[in-house]
């Protein structure tokens, strides 16, 4: 009986060493890195792929409407004041936008492209949405445009605007023709849904009235002022 204890003690001390001398192999550690980064690196796609999703979630969920909202329909006269009140005979382009919502962060691109695209025909103006200070050459700076910047929130409820990113699209006489969504993505990659560009081409195409879905007239994004889902 203390033969074969002893030889068991034995042999299990011979395995214990050999599989340490075994660990102890450059390649075999190298593997070991190699296997713990690549898990981890799949763990941050997976993490990163669902927070995107999870974020275009909650974006296509509709804004709540806020309590004694008045409806504003299309061909209503909106008055403006300020700068913007000036003699127009082109269409005017409200961008409606806050710098602390995420969403007006991404699509600054595309409004970037249609100000580039459409500057000459269509008057672009920023209508900012926020309860903090900034100055007109802040927002400009934000946006790397240099057109007109407004504050006067009460243009929003004018609109029927209550959340941002969104577009109100007027005809020369200060008529609603458009007022919406700029995609129905969130980072306005969708081409066939570039509802802002479809609104201004319809408008110098002097088309009198588009028809657009819900998609397109239902607000999405940031609710006003605070930014909150």
């Amino acid at each position: 009986m203390w033969r074969t204890h002893f030889h068991a003690d034995y042999i299990g001390g011979e395995l214990s060493y050999y599989n340490k001398q075994l660990l102890n192999y450059p390649y075999v550690k190298n593997g070991m890195k190699k296997l713990v980064v690549a898990i981890w690196l799949i763990f941050l796609f997976g993490a990163a792929v669902a927070l995107f999703w999870y974020n275009e979630f909650v974006y296509q969920l509709p804004t709540p409407v806020p309590k004694n909202y008045t409806p504003v329909y299309q061909g209503q006269f909106i008055s403006l004041g300020g700068q913007l009140k000036k003699e127009n005979k082109q269409p005017v382009f409200l961008h409606f936008f806050n710098p602390d919502c995420a969403c007006s962060r991404f699509n600054i691109t595309v409004f970037k492209s249609l100000v580039k695209q459409y500057g000459s025909q269509v008057k672009f103006a920023v209508v900012v949405l926020n309860n903090s200070y900034y100055t007109a050459r802040q927002i400009q700076d934000k946006l790397g445009l240099n057109i007109p910047v407004t504050f006067d929130q009460s243009i929003a409820r004018a609109c029927g605007v209550y959340s941002t990113p969104q577009v109100a699209l007027l005809n020369s006489r200060h008529e609603l023709y458009y007022r919406g969504n700029y995609n129905r993505s969130r980072y306005c990659t969708n081409e066939k849904t570039n509802y802002a560009a479809i609104a201004i081409k319809g408008i110098l195409g002097m088309q009198p009235k588009l028809a657009f879905n819900q998609l397109a007239l239902r607000a999405y994004g940031c609710r006003l002022p605070d930014c909150n889902k």
